[in-house]
């Protein structure tokens, strides 16, 4: 799955090679000679992920919403967020949201409605994430992965856009998910 473009423009950035520096299951990372836009070789790194980023607002009939606590080894900070995960590049992404949410909350929906594709960090990273909101829940057990010691909160929808605006939420998919959802008013 391909993020949607606006508009196809020239790409001024001329490849000339590239060799992989570091390989795990979830990215790789390459160091690339280009030719810039200003015409100067450049050296560029680049991070290739191999998932999809997938977030899910769970939003139930009194307009609650579930948010997903953890401490975040890379910024070494805790971090309470959107439910989400990565989705493997060859699966569908509502199928990776369906199995985030349900690994993370216990929750299953019968309602899904994309919102929103976006690019995580796209100077440096290829990753592009996609954010769905999910309705129509029920309740189940959850199947934490073993890296994961998640705390789960149930929430007022109108919370978690409070908490985005006074800094608490920082992570970007879910700042970015849950504002696109208040402005659209859905």
């Amino acid at each position: 799955m391909s993020i949607k473009r606006l508009k196809t423009y020239a790409n001024p950035w001329q490849p000339q090679s590239s060799r992989a520096i570091y390989d795990n299951p979830w990215f790789s990372l390459h160091e690339d000679e280009v030719i810039n836009p200003g015409g100067g070789i450049s050296h560029y790194g680049k991070i290739l992920f191999k998932n999809i980023a997938i977030g899910v607002i769970p939003i139930d009939e009194h307009n609650n919403t579930w948010l997903v606590g953890q401490y975040r080894y890379v910024p070494d900070c805790y971090s309470w967020e959107i439910p989400m995960g990565g989705g493997p590049l060859d699966i569908h992404p509502l199928e990776s949201a369906k199995r985030e949410l349900r690994e993370e909350t216990g929750l299953t929906a019968t309602y899904w409605q994309e919102i929103m594709q976006l690019h995580t960090s796209n100077s440096v990273t290829d990753e592009h994430g996609v954010v769905y909101i999910a309705r129509g829940l029920t309740e189940g057990e959850t199947e934490f992965e073993e890296t994961e010691d998640l705390k789960i909160q149930k929430l007022p929808l109108e919370e978690a856009f409070e908490r985005v605006m006074n800094g608490e939420i920082t992570d970007a998919i879910s700042i970015a998910g849950l504002l696109k959802l208040k402005l659209l008013d859905l």
